[in-house]
């Protein structure tokens, strides 16, 4: 079978940078208060700037190096925002988008360049509803729990502890063209199988198989077929729970493991417990159950999801901020939001031990000196960075048109 190895998975796994090549750091708000749990929040803070005396409207912003009242900046592609220097900034708030902050948490963002430090505009650039995002996490010694996540929304890409990771579109162009991958990595996967193979099923694989050390993420390329589609099928189910199911279709447990508020959430929830015995989380007086332990430990990066949740939500903000514009109450909307994330980590921790089945037995790699024999490695370095564009107009500072 050409392109394959008998060494062990510990010598012979390839990193995730020379299977997906181009990543980008994570972005760097530079402050807090334009990301929130809703929508309406930051419509609300954005008018209460606009609204500001220009002596307040500076503090409200939170100035850093990288962003003040006077500096201009572009607009991030495919959003409409102002470009002139906030301090001239008036009028309603650029529609906020949807994002992943942090490990399954979706949160909602303004979409406003003058407002983050660093954006990545690469990414924006690249983001529709046919891309998929990669994102690695932290690593953590001992800690478990996923090396990679995924998302269709564009994801922050902090890691809640430990290094931060990359991030890997799956496309390198809009409209889901010009796959991330290796060139000839998937002509060769063909060859070795038999059969034709996507990007989409490579990005499945390792959501099932990859892992990670304290240097990089890694992947085992199995050289038996029959391997690879168990694990692309594993992936997949992995990835429709990652991106908490598709369209009307969402996550949900059979009757008897399916959580429901067994006593009302109170108002304002300042404290989440956890009760082993009743399976059963306390959100102050509030009552949710079921909830099987291993919702209750999923970590990530060494921290655990559900409390990391519930803490953005609650945790007090220093008064006279624009952070500390938030609802006065508990929304019902976070309420099914908490009962969709125990379902889906219920669901993802009940894959976990097919996740470790497949990684142990794997059985014979395809491993880097075979991917350098077939030409595939190493990676050109313009697979590195990323797509030029030149048919998308962008607004620059000032309302200056730029061509990318």
């Amino acid at each position: 079978m050409p392109g394959v190895t008998n060494d062990g998975p510990l010598t012979d796994t390839v990193p995730l940078a020379d299977l997906m090549p181009w990543s980008v750091a994570p972005l760097r708000l530079g402050r807090g208060w334009p990301l929130a749990p809703d929508a309406a929040s930051l419509k609300a803070r954005w008018k209460a700037l606009v609204t500001a005396p220009q002596d307040r409207r500076e503090a409200l912003l939170e100035p850093s190096r990288a962003r003040t009242l006077h500096m201009a900046a572009a607009q991030l592609p495919g959003q409409r925002a102002g470009t002139d220097p906030l301090a001239r900034a008036a009028g309603p708030c650029p529609e906020p988008v949807r994002v992943l902050h942090g490990p399954f948490d979706e949160q909602w963002l303004i979409p406003d360049q003058r407002l983050i430090d660093v954006a990545r505009p690469e990414l924006w650039r690249v983001a529709d509803d046919r891309q998929l995002f990669l994102v690695e996490q932290g690593y953590v010694p001992d800690a478990g729990g996923p090396a990679v996540l995924a998302c269709a929304v564009l994801p922050e890409g902090r890691s809640p502890a430990g290094r931060p990771g990359r991030i890997r579109p799956l496309y390198r162009r809009p409209g889901g063209t010009e796959p991330n991958v290796t060139p000839g990595l998937l002509a060769h996967l063909a060859e070795v199988y038999g059969r034709a193979v996507t990007a989409g099923e490579l990005a499945a694989w390792v959501l099932a198989a990859g892992d990670r050390d304290a240097k990089e993420c890694r992947v085992p390329l199995p050289a038996d077929p029959e391997v690879w589609s168990r694990g692309v099928e594993l992936g997949r189910r992995v990835l429709w729970l990652h991106r908490r199911g598709s369209g009307a279709e969402r996550p949900r447990l059979p009757g008897g493991r399916r959580p429901y508020v067994r006593a009302a959430l109170p108002a304002r929830p300042t404290e989440l417990l956890y009760d082993r015995e009743e399976e059963a989380l306390l959100v102050g007086e509030g009552r949710i159950a079921p909830v099987p332990a291993a919702a209750w430990d999923f970590h990530v990066s060494g921290v655990r999801v559900l409390e990391r949740w519930f803490a953005r939500r609650t945790t007090p903000a220093e008064p006279g901020t624009l952070a500390a514009v938030r609802p006065a109450t508990w929304p019902q909307p976070w309420t099914s939001e908490l009962l969709e994330l125990v379902t889906v980590l219920t669901l993802l921790a009940d894959l976990a031990p097919l996740q470790r089945e497949l990684r142990t037995g794997v059985g014979t790699l395809i491993g880097p000196h075979q991917l350098r024999r077939a030409g595939v490695l190493p990676v050109p370095a313009g697979a590195r960075r990323p797509a030029t564009v030149l048919d998308q107009p962008e607004e620059g500072p000032g309302g200056q048109f730029a061509f990318l």
